[in-house]
């Protein structure tokens, strides 16, 4: 246990929805110091932690969250705290722009939690998901008298505004209606394509519910795919692949138990109850439902007959590397798929690439992308074409073209395959971090999340608008 005081935030710092506050006028309250990216499912899980921890003993500790940029986009200061309030949060946020705090505090990884204690010691720091986070909590606050209000001492300001949708991240098309995942809501939407709402599934809070659509829920669900009566949904802050039957509008949860864990793979056994770890992307294909769980960098498939999971691709680690698809292929955050006939191509976030799996050879391909730390904003030839923080793919019906959704880039790029470059769909504006994508009625349908909206893109004209959901 250190005895030492720590050290103050440096100055600079950028306060992104709180006022500026100093460690040592926090004296008296103990202090979770958390240093994260908020591009990483592994930062997002430790902080769904501290989040939890919070609501369940409010006002016992104050939260500060220090977000360290691995995407030049980051360094936008609006950019990191929309990817942070994509997740919920509403802990007071620091931009760690030029990576000041991360070296004064000797940080090696994220995350990383200094814990401070109510003196300004430093008493412990949990790095990576180990480590036992409540009890160390609790711990730090033993002895202390209980807070005199709920809020503590720095509280977020200028929250998100209130509107029909709050950061919807996947939107499915069909030729007369719209599926929108809408994550910050906790449901999903059926609408026309003109905006107008359906129907609801989900009561709009975060909870783990099947059942008819007025008493399920969902938590979070970022990612969607329709086949036929069924719409699939990566329920992704319940850890669980969710189906919604569009006849009897009834919800039922095929695979994941509401927390993260390492997938089960039992043949002949139901997987129910197996648990997923961050589902984020789904593609169907025949009899199966393709997962991209960016919790553990792998691709995995429900089995909808034999109600079984099988790992598809990837070795768990955080990688961007070709190969045979479980042995040797390594994924860096899947976060999106789309599947046409026996190939499955992954929106790889991390690697800011653009991956191909052959199914029937088991075999992993970088179309785009260069590595874990080299993105940038280029078109061409794949062999230098780059992309940044990507967050959504679609395939056209009728073309060989994938439509990317480059988030960190703010811009909608193609792919030709068959080794075609990549180019930049000339849009009269930038989006604003763009995450799902779906192309149908001569349309790409773009879940435009972090200003809370979908827009529609004209494939023949060029024109894009926005979709106005409401009732």
């Amino acid at each position: 246990m250190s005895t030492a005081t720590l050290q103050e935030l440096p100055a600079g710092l950028n306060w992104l929805n709180a006022s500026q506050a100093q460690l040592h006028e926090l004296r008296g309250r103990p202090v979770a110091l958390a240093f994260v990216n908020a591009a990483s499912a592994w930062c997002a899980q430790r902080l769904a932690e501290l989040a939890l921890w919070q609501a369940r003993n409010p006002g016992r500790v104050q939260v500060l969250v220090v977000q360290v940029p691995r995407f030049d986009s980051e360094r936008q200061p609006q950019r990191s705290l929309k990817l942070l309030r994509r997740l919920g949060l509403t802990f007071p946020v620091l931009l760690d722009a030029d990576w000041v705090a991360w070296q004064r505090y000797g940080i090696e990884s994220w995350p990383t939690v200094l814990l401070i204690d109510a003196d300004g010691c430093e008493r412990e720091r949990i790095v990576g998901l180990g480590g036992e986070l409540e009890r160390a909590l609790t711990t730090l606050c033993e002895d202390l008298p209980p807070p005199q209000d709920d809020d503590g001492p720095v509280a977020e300001t200028h929250p998100e505004p209130r509107l029909a949708l709050r950061f919807p991240s996947a939107v499915v098309a069909t030729p007369d209606r719209l599926y929108v995942a809408d994550s910050g809501h906790h449901r999903i939407l059926e609408c026309n394509h003109a905006g107008r709402v359906l129907h609801q599934y989900g009561l709009g809070t975060a909870d783990f519910i099947d059942g008819p659509d007025g008493q399920a829920a969902f938590q979070r669900p970022q990612g969607l795919a329709l086949e036929r009566e069924y719409l699939y949904v990566a329920d992704t802050g319940n850890h669980a692949l969710r189906r919604i039957h569009l006849g009897t509008r009834v919800v039922d949860t095929l695979c994941g138990n509401g927390r993260a864990g390492d997938p089960a793979e039992v043949p002949g056994a139901t997987s129910d109850k197996s648990p997923l770890n961050r589902p984020l992307g789904l593609a169907v294909a025949g009899n199966q439902v393709y997962v991209a769980c960016a919790g553990d960098n792998r691709i995995w498939s429900y089995d909808l007959g034999r109600s079984e999971l099988h790992l598809r691709a990837g070795t768990g680690q955080l990688d961007l590397r070709d190969g045979n698809a479980r042995s040797m292929a390594a994924f860096a955050q899947p976060c999106a798929l789309a599947a046409v006939q026996q190939q499955l191509y992954v929106c790889d976030a991390l690697g800011s690439a653009v991956r191909s799996l052959q199914l029937r050879s088991d075999l992993v391909q970088t179309l785009v992308g260069q590595g874990l730390w080299d993105h940038g904003d280029a078109d061409g030839p794949r062999a230098s074409a780059r992309l940044q923080h990507p967050q959504g793919i679609a395939l056209s019906a009728d073309a060989p073209l994938l439509w990317i959704a480059d988030s960190g880039n703010g811009s909608l790029r193609t792919l030709r395959l068959g080794g075609g470059d990549l180019a930049t769909v000339n849009l009269p504006r930038r989006l604003h971090g763009p995450t799902g994508l779906s192309v149908a009625a001569g349309a790409v349908w773009i879940a435009e999340t972090d200003a809370h909206g979908i827009l529609r893109y004209d494939i023949a004209s060029g024109e894009l608008s926005d979709v106005t959901i409401g009732e």
